[in-house]
C-alpha cells in the first residue's frame, strides 16, 4: 500500500507539472493580427507591336498593418510571396505598409505576420489572383509571326483555368493601301502546342476592305502555346490584332 501511495504522489506532481506548462503557453501575450491588400484581383498587360515588345504593365500592391494591434510593442511586418522571393519586412515602431511588386500571372498565396517585442509571432495568409492579356498587333504582313503564350505560373501555384482568345484579321481596302491589284485573301487561325499538335483552327475568306474575327476559349492550360495566322491564298497585306487572356478562377 505504501509503494501505491507513492506512485500515486508521483503521478499527481507530475501532472501538476505539465498543467502548469501549459497554462504558460495561454497566457503569453496575443498579438491581432489584421492585413489589408489595396489588389486582390489584377490583369498584367503585355504590349506588342509586329512582335516587338512595347510595354509591361506590371502590378504592384499595398498590404496594409495599421489596423493590427498587441498587448507587447509590435516591432515587425512582414510579407513572405512564396514565389521563391525572401520576405519584405518593415520596421512596425516607424512603419505599417509594405509594397510588393509581380510580374507574374498567378495565383500568389501570401504569408503576412507580425512579430512582437518578445518574439511572438502571428501569421495570416492573403490570395492574390493575377491574369495576363497579351495584346499583339501586326501591321502590313504577308508572313504573320507567332504569338507564343505559356499559361504555366512560374511561382509553382494552381495553373490556370482557361486561356479567352479575341482576334481579327482585316484585309485593308486597296484605297487605303494604293494597291490596284487588292483582292481577297485565305487565312487560318491555329492554336498549336508545344507538341506540334494543333488543338483548334479556323478558316476564312476575307474580301478586300473586310475582316473577320476569331473568338475561343482554350482549356488547356499545362503546356506552352502558340497561336498562328497562316497566309492561304491571296497577295493583299493583312493587319492582324490579337487579344490572348490568361484567366484564373476568382
Amino acid at each position: 500500500m505504501g509503494q501505491s501511495k507513492c506512485l500515486w504522489v508521483l503521478h499527481l506532481l507530475l501532472f501538476s507539472s505539465l498543467t502548469g506548462c501549459l497554462s504558460e503557453d495561454q497566457s503569453e501575450a496575443s498579438i491581432s493580427l489584421t492585413v489589408v491588400a489595396d489588389i486582390e484581383n489584377t490583369t498584367l498587360v503585355e504590349t506588342y507591336s509586329n512582335g516587338e515588345l512595347v510595354s509591361i504593365t506590371n502590378v504592384s500592391v499595398v498590404y496594409d498593418f495599421s489596423q493590427t494591434t498587441a498587448d507587447l510593442q509590435l516591432v515587425t511586418f512582414g510579407i513572405d510571396p512564396m514565389d521563391g522571393r525572401p520576405s519584405t519586412t518593415v520596421d512596425a515602431t516607424a512603419e505599417s505598409q509594405i509594397q510588393l511588386n509581380f510580374e507574374n500571372h498567378g495565383i500568389y498565396n501570401i504569408i503576412a505576420y507580425a512579430i512582437d517585442s518578445n518574439g511572438g509571432e502571428q501569421r495570416t495568409n492573403l490570395t492574390l489572383r493575377i491574369d495576363l492579356m497579351i495584346d499583339w498587333t501586326e501591321s502590313n504582313t504577308r508572313d504573320p509571326l507567332p504569338l507564343i503564350f505559356d499559361p504555366n505560373p512560374v511561382n509553382g501555384g494552381p495553373n490556370p483555368t482557361m486561356v479567352e482568345i479575341q482576334s481579327t484579321v482585316e484585309n485593308p481596302s486597296f484605297l487605303e493601301n494604293l494597291d490596284s491589284s487588292s483582292q481577297s485573301v485565305q487565312v487560318t487561325w491555329n492554336i498549336v502546342d508545344e507538341l506540334d499538335d494543333v488543338c483548334q483552327r479556323k478558316t476564312a475568306q476575307i474580301d478586300d476592305g473586310e475582316s473577320d474575327d476569331w473568338y475561343t476559349l482554350h482549356f488547356n492550360t499545362f503546356l506552352l502555346h502558340e497561336l498562328e495566322v497562316t497566309y492561304d491564298d491571296g497577295q493583299d497585306m493583312v493587319d492582324i490584332s490579337h487579344l490572348v487572356t490568361i484567366l484564373y478562377s476568382s
